[in-house]
């Protein structure tokens, strides 16, 4: 149950009080309920609620593909004590009405973040899910003729038909393959670029500006990884699921080492999202443009090399002991 929604919007301060008094409420009644802080992880601390401690916060992120890529591995570094996380609602913003593969790949690298911590992130929902693209026009949810209230939705539809945008397909890859343990993963020597993230306007500084004002100053410069990676095994069967995303234009070579297992088998398989150019995105009159595709991979052993597509998000299935 969560309480509340965004409330770091609130400048009163009163959400601490507030949540409290929800939260020793509904706990004499239903102890067994989990009771959600709408105040996310990512709030400054003194926003956060201290009276009492929250079974999980609820994380909003709505970032373009740069900043998913520069955050994909914020959760590594959250404090194993701390409260559960909610990430919920998160999006790359990339493409509309629907994403394109740069915004799959986007999600596709902060995914591997998630998954890769799921120990502490209980549950995730991507927003928005659905959006009508009968009469898509500019403004969005500004403009009370258009039918998209927000850009970049998860799947397109009209009074007849719908079609899955390539996150979808993303999201698809994603849950159907997965083990229940979350392997350790290592890597060296992946590929990065930098990026100049833009400059930021104040909250409260006056939307038409000043054309006699100094501009504002640039954030430093930062590193991006251009290759995402995470590991689970289901216990059960003993199948590997390695995912990796691709975000370059060329293809990449990439090693594969398991360490820990007695054997693989020599034949794997591999799902693969990808195409000629990152702009690529689905539509009602394309809807099979960018999905995914299933093929065997030969060759399979402890130590061997997968050539990633450029642009592309990969899962690999593999059979050890």
């Amino acid at each position: 149950m969560e309480i509340g929604n965004e409330d770091w919007f609130d400048t009163s301060g009163s959400y601490d009080a507030r949540f409290t008094q929800f939260y020793k409420a509904i706990k004499a009644r239903h102890p067994q309920l989990t009771c959600i802080s709408t105040v996310g992880s990512s709030r400054p601390r003194s926003q956060l609620v201290h009276s009492v401690r929250p079974d999980m916060l609820d994380d909003h992120y709505y970032r373009n593909q740069q900043e998913m890529r520069l955050h994909a591995n914020d959760y590594d570094k959250y404090d194993r004590t701390g409260p559960k996380i909610f990430v919920g609602e998160w999006a790359t913003r990339v493409g509309s009405p629907t994403p394109n593969l740069a915004g799959a790949l986007g999600d596709a690298a902060w995914m591997t973040g998630m998954e890769r911590n799921s120990d502490v992130i209980l549950i995730s929902s991507y927003a928005p899910l659905f959006v009508n693209v009968s009469d898509i026009r500019t403004g969005g949810g500004r403009n009370p003729n258009s039918s998209m209230q927000w850009p970049t939705d998860l799947v397109g539809y009209d009074a007849l038909n719908c079609y899955g945008s390539p996150a979808f397909y993303a999201q698809k890859m994603f849950s159907l393959n997965h083990g229940d343990q979350i392997l350790a993963t290592d890597a060296q020597n992946l590929p990065n670029e930098e990026y100049q993230p833009p400059a930021r306007r104040a909250r409260n500084a006056p939307a038409t500006a000043d054309p006699n004002a100094a501009p504002a100053p640039l954030p430093p410069k930062q590193t991006l990884p251009s290759v995402f990676f995470d590991a689970t095994r289901d216990s059960k069967t003993g199948t590997i699921y390695v995912k990796i995303v691709n975000i370059q234009a060329t293809a990449q070579p990439v090693e594969i080492k398991l360490d820990g297992v007695a054997s693989v088998a020599a034949n794997g398989e591999a799902t693969v999202l990808s195409s000629a150019s990152e702009d690529d995105t689905n539509t009602l009159n394309d809807p099979q443009k960018v999905v995914p595709h299933t093929a065997p991979v030969r060759g399979v052993s402890r130590d061997f090399t997968q050539t990633l597509a450029p642009w592309s998000i990969t899962i690999l299935k593999l059979a050890a002991k």
